[in-house]
């Protein structure tokens, strides 16, 4: 097929129904849609943190973590129960090392936690608490679906980790740019 001929839009999805790997239809609320779809909004929001930073490595990071998050969608995009001819990429055990080392790194710079932090101080900051939000309700999603079917466990193992990771770089972000941490403080402290 000539690519001025490809679309983007197929027409398939206009009754509210998409395929799935393995070409299962489902409607577009499924448990499935609605994991792989919060993951690539995560994906998305990891993107704008990305053109954010002026850090090379940890431009570096959010692209791998990008692409690590695309298998992640992949792997949740496809029927379990279906005969798949091909081989889809998978999340490793490597991927998340991966992330704990930076988390690692990450942390040797910044203090000890003693209180509770709120999310703000820097807009790129602000971007990778409200990236770490989507990414709790993207594993809260997949727990969910794994209730009913089988999802990787080292997919359920990355996404928690990336959650971590990315309260970290908050933290981590503010540190480079010398701004303090919010604490919370209770009405009751006060």
């Amino acid at each position: 097929m000539d690519s001025k001929d490809w679309k983007i839009y197929t027409k398939t999805g206009d009754r509210g129904e998409t395929s799935l790997i393995g070409g299962t239809r489902v409607p577009k609320f499924h448990p499935r849609i609605e994991a792989y779809g919060t993951l690539d909004e995560l994906n998305s929001y990891i993107g704008l943190i990305r053109d954010l930073t002026e850090n090379a490595t940890i431009s570096q990071e959010l692209l791998a973590i990008e692409a690590c998050l695309f298998t992640a969608e992949s792997q949740l995009a496809t029927d379990t129960d279906a005969n798949v001819s091909y081989q889809l990429p998978k999340i490793s055990e490597n991927d998340v090392i991966a992330l704990e080392l930076s988390i690692d790194k990450m942390n040797e710079s910044l203090a000890p936690l003693t209180n509770f932090i709120l999310p703000g101080g820097h807009p790129i900051s602000s971007h990778c608490h409200i990236a770490r939000c989507i990414c709790r309700r993207a594993e809260r999603i997949i727990i969910f679906l794994n209730e009913n079917t089988v999802v990787d466990p080292l997919v359920i193992k990355y996404v928690n980790r990336l959650s971590d990771y990315l309260f970290v770089l908050a933290r981590f972000v503010l540190y480079q740019k010398n701004v303090p941490e919010i604490k919370w403080e209770s009405n009751a402290q006060k």
